[in-house]
């Protein structure tokens, strides 16, 4: 007994002394197995994947209390790439070498309480190996509470600051704990993760809210033994997943799945004390991130000696596309890019003066080297404008460039500063401008980043401002507010305040062209500073007194602001009681254009302003289209999470009759961010000036009287405009940025009239140009561009980067020969052209080729391993022809050469990838398609080996197999070519996983010119033009006269049907017609040539018969060549009772197949006015029978979602008429009768200018126009 009470006593005392929390024992040497794996791919089975694989052994040994030595033995490094189940994992022993060299080198990490501190490595060792280290250690790092079953922690890990949640299991048989660690790694308050090149893509958080295109989770489980000096771990086990897809992850994704492991080997006693070499301090367990600009993850290659590489590689490209884009080479630029990165400053300067006296050397340099984006860039720009060894043209488009792609960090936006006070730099008042824009989106974007964002970055824009102001110098003013609109720096609002009346507090009298750059200078601070600019913008608008384009601006502003129903309200109500109409009209189209926005920006706006919209429309919902509009069309797709949304402003006021500004803008909505594309508007100042609020002889109605009565006034446009005023102001906006603007003036339009005037001289730049072309030009440019380059990079558990990265490239090249004959030549002005007969032979090429990829994966400077989608859309227009003009004859003959070769016009090819690229052997590099069927691999990677990495297990779903392969070609046997559209698309997908899967496999589609086998043999198409007026030729007679009796007999069926007095005026109306002699006015002939042989083709001629009351004209066209007959006529009359009608006749001489069609107005007094238009047929093709079935399919569905009521009855079955009557002052009512049916509509809304707007076109104010 006593003995059994000393054997619990003994086991009760061991339990107490035994202890689960987590610690290691500075007396102790712990052996452990590690692996680390990750894959990518579709998570389906039959799908290629990519993968790599890391083992190794870790030691770890106690150096004090708190710091430990960590030593990497037996590292093994695997690359996976083709498909689960057939593929295995192959070793890549160089690259091991490489990563071992480093690895095995010892590491010092302090240690206290169950979590890694600091982490110490030799200077030699890459960032890279120690994040590989950090993966390894993030399995001590834990936090281990015995108190507590289920637990939550905010805490420092690999991933960064982020949320824990812990839960913790006893086993009662084996005594160890099993505690389970998962991560939030989406919502981290400070997250290791870095975004490149989204600066100018604003968040969209509630995109986010529909669905996300990454979600991430991560799972620890530790096996935790209990000793007397605390918690050992016996085993442990890290899994990460993510689901990433360029649209929203509900609809299918690419799947990442990163797994480590590390197992107890063996614990010892340390023997001895341990001594430790220098390290350097490398920071604590979050992940940290290297530079990463000269690694792509699209491309990996030997980067050494890259100035001779970069080098020969130019000289490459330039002679592969000399003449025509060399589609095939076109990736070649991305590893240009990358060497370009590598090569430090001096080689830059090195490779400079290399290539300076090589124009197409120089071109392909100068295009390329902006994509070095660091510190070495601006110092060879800064060389470059020093010695003033570019020209205007290369120093705007270099340093464009450059700035957009420049990485926005402090000392390099300090350093970009020098290039505003450069003296070169103003030396061309375009370079002078696109320095200081292109400066103002540098700061945009370095404020993108850095937050707060350091007012001195803008300080030289501000002081431009304020000097301009104090001068009065208004180029530099509008310069200035233009580059601080660029900016969008909060700390400039102070500045733009100055120049805003009504809000500065010393109001100064400035233009129009001032104060709407100052007033459009807020639209990037709007959404960093929505309630400064609420309050100015709103002070701005409700100040009457402005111009109404000032407060329509203003306007505009506000709603960037996003403001809440509160301010609408405000808004709504100051609008009621507004007299402008301009602004009315403006403010009312805006609200309504957002009350239907779709768009996941805008919901809660689009709820205030459709609320808005329902209190103005009793007042303001009829308002004509003459006044000042916002046009907005937009539309946003949850499964896609994408859309677009296209804004159109025109802004007027009561004094003018044409827009004073128009602008076009539009916007992309992409995986939860907004991307503005083009923006272009123009300001017409200097043409209010010539037109003023009236035109002399002007109605308004836009016929030729009206174009008459403009022209008259622009012949006086000198006498009208001032000396010193802007005659247009346009401008352009790329990503919300503003990059050119452009003021045109009296003198540089006197500049072009002068240039091209038939009494210019040989002093004429355009005599200069013809000069050159009579001795032959050839002339070539090539140009390569990097659309955009974004980048993501995430940690994930085992230290290696996860990078997404979207590239878009674009090879531009244009070549054209020429060479031109004239005949007499010039000898004294350009007039003489106008009696010369000109010849000009010409051949060339114009074409695009545009590369994208989107790229997952791991990407580091020793491997990448990922998945990679690639498309190509290569364009390719080449010509060789020859003409002849004669003007005075105004005759033009135009000969193109057959080509006997198929050529590619626009392809689209694109495929998904697995893919696996490593340092050491980066020409081995494999590629193999996601999807099996895909037929275009680099690399069979298919090996009957056991399987490695195996599918989920479950059941899986179903994929269908879809291989579409069309070819649809029309083509010509008379000319001998024809066009052909061939498309084939490989896929296999899950009705689960839409839309991502419709997506992805082989793509090809084209648009090609082909040759076509002809009856006889074909040279060339000549496509000749005679514009002169004469009787019409004798061949014709016959065709004339018949046409003629024809036009009588349809003129009498419809006299038959019609009232007394019409008909006898329509006969009259056709008697005169048809007794008058027609005139040939125009011809064209399109013709297939061969030496001697008769030519086949086509012959158009349009003849006018000239008469007082009617406008007539006839159209024959004729198939020329040997037993052929066939032509199609039509009749065209046009009565000053505002009649029209047409007679079309076609076939064997005109009369096999008819169809005629009429339009008229009438309004008889007690009627309404009334618009008929109404098609008949005779007899028609079978071919167009069958579309008008297909088309009729659709009428009644679509009358009635249009808001039609359809009414069954018989109508002529050969005939399509249509009504259309004037029901009230703003509404009509329509009427279409179909053979078997009629749609009808009444009422129908259309905001038509009022009676009392026709009287007094310019009057426009509320009272004026009748409005309660």
């Amino acid at each position: 007994m006593r003995g059994l009470v000393l054997c619990c006593l003994v086991a009760l005392a061991t339990c107490q002394s035994v202890r689960y929390e987590f610690s290691l024992n500075p007396k102790k040497t712990y052996e452990y197995r590690y692996e680390g794996l990750v894959n990518f791919g579709l998570g389906m089975p039959n799908m290629a994947e990519s993968g790599a694989k890391i083992t190794c052994k870790v030691k770890i040994v106690g150096v004090t209390a708190q710091t430990f030595l960590l030593h990497v033995s037996d590292v093994a490094f695997e690359e996976f790439n083709g498909f689960p189940g057939k593929s295995s994992f192959t070793a890549a022993p160089k690259l091991t070498q490489r990563i071992s060299a480093q690895l095995v080198k010892p590491f010092m990490f302090d240690f206290a309480g169950g979590h890694v501190g600091n982490i110490h490595a030799s200077a030699e060792v890459s960032d890279n190996v120690v994040n590989i280290i950090r993966g390894v250690l993030s399995f001590f790092h834990v936090t281990v509470k015995t108190s507590q079953r289920v637990y939550e922690l905010e805490e420092v890990g690999i991933h960064g600051m982020c949320q824990s949640n812990y839960a913790i299991e006893d086993n009662q048989d084996t005594r160890d704990m099993t505690v389970t660690q998962v991560v939030d790694v989406t919502n981290c308050r400070e997250k290791a993760e870095v975004y490149r090149g989204m600066a100018s893509a604003v968040l969209d958080d509630i995109s986010k809210q529909k669905g996300n295109s990454i979600v991430s989770t991560m799972r620890y489980v530790y096996t935790i033994k209990p000793t007397a000096e605390g918690g050992l771990i016996s085993r442990a086990h890290g899994l990460e997943q993510q689901l990433f897809s360029p649209f929203n992850v509900k609809g299918g994704s690419f799947r990442m799945k990163a797994s480590k492991e590390i197992v107890l080997l063996d614990v010892t006693d340390t023997p001895s004390a341990v001594t430790v070499s220098p390290m350097e301090n490398r920071g604590n367990i979050v992940y940290k991130f290297m530079d990463a600009t000269a690694h792509l993850p699209i491309v990996m290659q030997n980067l050494d000696d890259p100035v001779s590489k970069a080098v020969e590689l130019i000289k490459r490209l330039a002679e592969a596309n000399a003449n025509q884009i060399d589609s095939a080479t076109s990736e070649d630029t991305i590893k240009l890019y990358q060497l370009l990165r590598m090569v430090p400053y001096e080689g830059l300067e090195v490779m400079w003066k290399q290539f300076a006296s090589n124009d197409e050397h120089r071109r392909w340099f100068l295009d390329t080297v902006v994509e070095v984006s660091d510190a070495r860039i601006l110092k060879f720009l800064e060389s470059r404008f020093h010695t003033g060894d570019l020209s205007a043209s290369e120093a705007v488009q270099t340093l464009l460039l450059a700035f957009h792609h420049l990485q926005a960090i402090p000392e390099l936006v300090e350093m970009a500063k020098m290039f505003l006070s450069v003296p070169f730099t103003k030396s061309n008042v375009y370079l002078w401008r696109t320095v200081a824009l292109s400066y103002g989106s540098l700061v945009y974007k370095y404020c993108a980043y850095y937050t707060p964002c350091p007012l001195a970055a803008v300080q030289p824009l501000l002081d431009l401002a304020t000097e301009s102001l104090r001068n009065k110098d208004e180029d530099d003013m509008v310069l200035a507010l233009r580059a601080l609109g660029n900016a969008g720096h909060p700390g400039s609002v102070k500045t733009i305040m100055r120049f805003l009346p009504g809000v500065a507090a010393n109001p100064v009298d400035l233009s129009p062209r001032v104060l709407n750059a100052a007033v459009q200078s807020m639209r990037l601070i709007a959404p960093r500073d929505p309630h400064t600019i609420q309050d100015i913008s709103l002070s701005l608008f409700l100040q009457k007194e402005l111009p109404a384009e000032m407060r329509m601006l203003a306007f505009i502003i506000l709603f960037d602001t996003k403001p809440p129903m509160a301010l609408v309200s405000t808004v709504t109500a100051h609008l009621q009681e507004e007299k402008d109409l301009h602004v009315v009209s403006f403010a009312y189209s805006y609200l309504r254009s957002m009350a239907r926005s779709r768009t996941p920006d805008n919901p809660f706006l689009s709820t205030a302003c459709s609320i808005a919209v329902k209190i103005l429309a009793p007042k303001y919902g009829r308002l004509s289209y003459h006044f000042s509009r916002t046009v907005r069309l937009d539309w946003f797709n949850d499964d896609f999470l994408i859309g677009t949304a296209a804004e159109g402003f025109m802004l007027k006021n009561a004094r003018e009759l044409f827009p004073t500004e128009v602008t076009m803008k539009g916007k992309l909505y992409f995986i939860g961010r907004i991307l503005q594309l083009l923006e272009v508007g123009f300001r017409a100042d200097g043409i209010k000036d010539i037109f003023g609020s009236s035109i002399p002889g002007f109605k308004g109605d836009f016929t030729v009287s009206d174009f008459q009565a403009i022209y008259r006034q622009l012949q006086n446009w000198e006498t009208q405009l001032k000396s010193n005023r802007t005659l247009l102001q346009v401008y352009s906006r790329a990503s919300g940025q503003e990059w050119f603007f452009a003021d045109i003036n009296r003198e540089f339009v006197r500049s072009v009239i002068d240039a091209v005037s038939p009494s210019g001289g040989k002093d004429s730049p355009v005599w200069a140009a013809i000069e050159n072309l009579q001795k032959g030009i050839s002339w070539h440019r090539t140009k390569s561009f990097l659309i955009f380059e974004v980048r993501y990079f995430q940690a994930t558990i085992l230290g290696l980067p996860l990078e997404i990265s979207k590239y878009y490239q674009a090879l531009n090249g244009i070549t054209v020969n020429a060479k031109a004959e004239i005949n007499p030549p010039p000898t004294e002005r350009l007039g003489q052209l106008l009696t010369s007969e000109m010849s000009l032979e010409t051949d060339g090429f114009v074409g695009c080729t545009k590369d994208f990829w989107v790229f997952y994966g791991i990407n580091t400077e020793l491997f990448q391993s990922g998945a990679e989608m690639k498309s190509k859309m290569p364009t390719a227009i080449p010509w060789k022809l020859s003409a002849k003009v004669n003007v005075r004859e105004r005759k033009f003959v135009l000969d193109v050469p057959l080509s006997k070769k198929e050529v590619a016009l626009v392809s689209v090819s694109s495929n998904v990838y697995a893919v696996s690229r490593n340092s050491e052997e980066p020409a081995l590099s494999r590629r193999t398609p996601m999807m099996p069927c895909a037929i275009d691999s680099n690399d069979e990677v298919v090996r009957m080996a056991p399987a490695v990495v195996q599918p989920e297990t479950g059941a899986m779903p179903k994929p269908n197999t879809w291989h579409p392969k069309v070819k649809m070609c029309t083509d010509s046997n008379i000319y001998g070519a024809g066009i052909c559209v061939e498309s084939e698309l490989r896929r296999e997908y899950y009705h689960e996983e839409y839309p991502l899967y419709y997506f992805l496999g082989y793509t090809n589609m084209s648009l090609k010119a082909v040759p076509v086998q002809t009856n006889k043999a074909v040279d060339k198409i000549r496509i000749e033009v005679n514009a002169g007026r004469g009787h019409h030729p004798t061949s014709t007679q016959e065709l004339l006269e018949t046409l003629r009796r024809l036009t009588k007999e349809a003129a009498m069926r419809v006299q038959m049907s019609s009232e007394s007095a019409s008909s006898e005026i329509d006969s009259s109306s056709h008697d005169t017609m048809l007794n008058s002699t027609p005139e040939a006015v125009f011809s064209i002939r399109a013709l297939a040539m061969n030496g001697n042989q008769k030519p086949e083709g086509y012959d158009t001629v349009v003849y006018y018969t000239p008469e007082a009351k009617l406008q007539s004209t006839q159209l024959i066209v004729s198939q020329v060549g040997e037993s052929t007959n066939w032509k199609m006529c039509m009749d065209t009359l046009v009565d000053n009772r505002a009649e029209a009608k047409a007679h079309v006749r076609w076939g064997a001489e005109c009369q096999s197949f008819e169809m005629s069609l009429r339009a008229d107005t009438a309004r008889l007094p007690g009627s309404k006015p009334t618009l008929k238009a109404k098609v008949h047929w005779t007899r028609i093709p079978d071919g167009m029978i069958e579309l008008a079935r297909c088309v009729d399919r659709y009428i009644p569905g679509m009358a009635f979602l249009l808001g039609f009521k359809q009414q069954h009855e018989r109508n002529p079955k050969q005939e399509v008429s249509a009504s259309l009557v004037a029901a009230s002052a703003d509404s009509i009512n329509v009427r279409i009768q179909f053979p078997e049916y009629t749609v009808y509509r009444q009422a129908i809304p259309v905001p038509l200018p009022p009676a009392s707007l026709q009287e007094s076109q310019y009057n426009t104010t509320v009272e004026n126009l009748g409005c309660v």
